[in-house]
This record gives C-alpha cells, structure tokens and sequence, in this order.
C-alpha cells in the first residue's frame, strides 16, 4: 500500500503505541498528493451502511466512509439526547418496609418504561401535569400475613410473590384521552421481574408515580440505550508467507475463526486471514520476533462497528434514526445561527 495511503486510511497498531490517530484528509496536506478536500458526491458514493446483526434489543451495523467525529456524535446523541419516559415524581403514601422512601423513589426512577416518548410532550418546571405530558402509575403491595400452620412447616420463609415487590406491580392509570391514544400499546414497565423491595409479613407499600419525558443529558434514567459503542474495523496483513510451525503459532495469536492454516501448492502449513473482524486486537502477535516484518496490524480508519443495546423502551434501529434527526436538527439550529450572524442565507442542506 503506498505510505501516504497507508497514513491517509489506516491507524497502525505497533507493539507499544498507536500510530496514524489523526485524520490528514485537508486540503494540501502533501506536496504532488490528490486534492484532500471533503466532497460531497465522493461522500455518497463511499458511504455504506451495512446490518450485519438484528436482535430484539440489539443491533450491529457498519458505518463505512465516515469521519470519527460524525461517528461519535452519532454515539452521544443515543446516550445523552435521545428522549425518552422515565420516573420522575414518587409520591409515598404508605411505606412500612425497610427500604427508606428516597432510595425505593431512586430505585424506581431507574426502571425503564415501555412508552413511545414521541406521544408526549416535555413538562417545563412551573407546568402543570396533563395526560400530554404524564405519565401516572399507582403501586399498592402488602405481604400477607404467615399462617400458624404454615410458620410451624416452614418457619419464617415465605414464597417470593409475597416478599418481592416487582416491577410488575406498577399498575398504570389512565389520565384524560390516554386510554383511547395508548390503547394499541399501553405503558407499562419493560421488565416485570425487578425487584424493587422486600416486605416482611404486615408491612407494605403504597405510592403514585408521575412520568416525564426527558433525555440522557439530565439523568441517566432518560437514557434510552443499556450501551451504544462502536470500534474501528481490524485489519491483518500478512506482509510474507507464514509456514510451518510458524503458521500454527500464528494462528494462536489470535481469536478463534480468525486465522487459519491451510496446505499451499507446496503441501506445507501455510497461515491466511479468514475474518478479522473477530480479532480482539490483542497485539499478541507483535510479541514474537518470529513474525517481525511478516505482519501489519491495522484499523480501517473510516469503517465503524457500530454496537446499540436498548433498554427495551425503543428497538434500537428506532434509536439510531432518532439520533440521526437529532445531529440533523443541530445542524439546523448552526445553520440559523450563522445566517442571523452574518446576514447571508447559506445553501447547505441539512
């Protein structure tokens, strides 16, 4: 690969340090180098995006021929921006349990609520709740008392549907049109089964919860992905035959399934790259002097493995085009700014 190539498009992996981080693509960067500047019919003709797994919560997906900074905004916009409907106001009208009311209302802000927050609106301070902006739950729960018979047989434990107070006992309740405008997917907890408390026989629980639409940035109750990550494809060059027992000790350097050996017209071992996607870039390989100048580590620099893994409130290819129109509606807001600044109305679609 020419060197200015080899900088321009890949982050080189050595034995102790990184090199390449940076991004050269501008304007004569090099003396006699193609014009470096972004252009935007090259940018749709190399941009790719490719699913490569689709789960219920879970989404994997390549981003290719982008910079690290769009990539990375795409990131923090899902963490931090995205909106959603989470627990804000708990209202304790009884609690017997050992558990203090703050931490029960801290531990119920975090379970996630299966709502679509685009039906709602956000709910300013001095606003008052309406079923536009609301959410109301009611949770009453109280163990029942063990019967003498029962005690004599088992002593003091009891079953766990007596003792757990789970999020399934959020019973939503319905305010204004909301029965008619959800009634196709009513609110309700994503999981069932998070323990909340634990009551002992007599005591209980009684609360109202209000939910409120708001975003990642404010409290990581509004966050709408488990994690949203993403990394620099792996790439494996193997720069002169490996063979022998060369090839086998290569081959262990690796993940499984990324490298294996195969007989070459020779009929000796002979070490290929299979899948380099899988390698977990251990840089085990650049330990042995065996395989000094016989192996290039890289990362494409403009191909991204993107990871999304929602709550469960929104699937996670929901998440990513709401992301996208969040970056896009920022763009915007720059775009108006800049032309009340300068007086001149810019022609750059967003």
């Amino acid at each position: 690969m020419d060197p200015i190539e080899l900088k321009r498009t890949r982050v080189l992996l050595h034995a102790d340090h990184v090199s390449n981080v940076s991004s050269i693509d501008f304007p004569h960067n090099f003396d006699g180098a193609d014009d470096m500047a972004w252009d935007f019919e090259r940018f749709k003709k190399n941009f790719k995006v490719v699913v490569s797994k689709k789960e219920a919560d879970n989404l994997e997906f390549d981003l290719i021929g982008l910079d690290a900074s769009i990539a990375n905004a795409f990131r923090r916009c899902l963490i931090s921006e995205v909106p959603t409907v989470a627990i804000e106001n708990v209202f304790v009208l009884n609690n017997t349990s050992i558990v203090h009311d703050e931490i029960l209302a801290q531990r119920l802000g975090l379970v996630p609520i299966k709502v679509d927050p685009r039906l709602f609106q956000f709910k300013a301070l001095d606003e008052e709740a309406t079923d536009l902006n609301t959410l109301v739950f009611k949770m009453s729960v109280k163990a029942k008392p063990i019967s003498k018979a029962t005690k004599a047989e088992h002593g003091d434990i009891i079953a766990d549907d007596n003792t757990n107070v789970l999020s399934k006992d959020l019973i939503w309740e319905a305010q204004g049109d909301q029965e008619y405008r959800l009634a196709e997917d009513p609110p309700r907890p994503v999981h069932n089964d998070i323990v909340l408390a634990k009551l002992r026989p007599g005591q209980e629980i009684d609360l109202e919860v209000h939910c409120q639409k708001g975003i990642g940035k404010e409290h990581a109750k509004w966050s709408p992905v488990a994690t949203a990550s993403y990394r620099l494809l792996p790439e494996i060059q193997i720069l002169s035959p490996i063979i022998g027992a060369d090839a086998v000790k290569f081959q262990k350097c690796f993940s499984e399934g990324v490298v294996e050996i195969f007989k070459n017209s020779n009929g000796e071992k002979e070490a290929r790259v299979i899948n380099a996607r899988k390698d977990t870039v251990s840089r085990e390989v650049l330990r042995h002097k065996e395989f000094d100048g016989k192996v290039r580590l890289t990362r494409v620099r403009d191909h991204f493995i993107f990871n999304i893994e929602s709550t469960g409130i929104l699937p996670p290819e929901m998440l990513f085009t709401e992301a996208v129109q969040v970056l896009i509606n920022k763009a915007k807001r720059v775009k108006e700014a800049l032309t009340e600044l300068t007086g001149d109305v810019m022609e750059v679609d967003v």
